[in-house]
């Protein structure tokens, strides 16, 4: 059972103010990335993916495309199909651009856990679940603290302290390091990977 804080409402209100302001003043950003994208990796722009939100609830998550189709019978991983230009927007983050309609939607936060993929529900321990008690959001605790270089054991961590602590000054905190990560383009993917390994529960026993 999710447990709320008088501080979700006030969350909630300045997600759809932030997010509606951003995708409005954005817009030719956004409509340049889409055209840049339909150039370099065809169609269709957006990568859309079932993931769970709050209290596990599957919503379709928004973004630009960063990987290209693999071609006919070739079997081959995500960093492999993860273009030059798809790491361009992953390093400035401009492939999130839409998941603010998720924000608008009421699936996504600004600020929250990760998303992750609907697979990964079975894996958590009660504890882990728990980062399901909030809206999933576009950056988070975890992503500025390493962002996809931390640990799956301490990634977990971070959202659950992010649930147990969320306050207008943590968002505020978490927001101004994510500007700064994307800047600095810190910890966009594990070695070897275009973002991470995939969860295993072994990992985290």
């Amino acid at each position: 059972m999710t447990r709320r804080r008088p501080y979700d409402t006030v969350k909630r209100a300045l997600d759809i103010v932030s997010a509606a302001i951003v995708l409005v003043v954005g817009s030719p950003l956004f409509a340049l990335v889409a055209l840049l994208v339909a150039r370099n990796l065809g169609r269709p722009v957006l990568f859309r993916q079932p993931r769970p939100g709050r209290d596990g609830r599957v919503f379709t998550l928004l973004k630009f495309r960063t990987m290209r189709e693999p071609r006919p019978g070739e079997d081959v991983s995500d960093e492999a199909r993860l273009t030059r230009f798809g790491r361009v927007l992953r390093s400035t983050s401009l492939d999130e651009l839409p998941s603010l309609v998720n924000v608008l939607r009421g699936d996504m936060s600004i600020v929250g856990p990760r998303p992750l993929l609907v697979s990964y529900l079975r894996r958590y321990t009660p504890e882990q679940a728990r980062r399901h008690e909030v809206r999933p959001g576009i950056t988070g605790l975890a992503q500025v603290s390493g962002r996809n270089t931390v640990e799956w054991s301490r990634r977990f961590e971070l959202d659950v302290e992010y649930v147990e602590r969320r306050s207008l000054r943590l968002d505020a905190w978490i927001l101004l390091q994510t500007a700064l990560a994307v800047v600095r383009r810190d910890g966009i993917s594990a070695e070897g990977h275009a973002t991470m390994p995939e969860f295993q529960p072994e990992e985290v026993a």
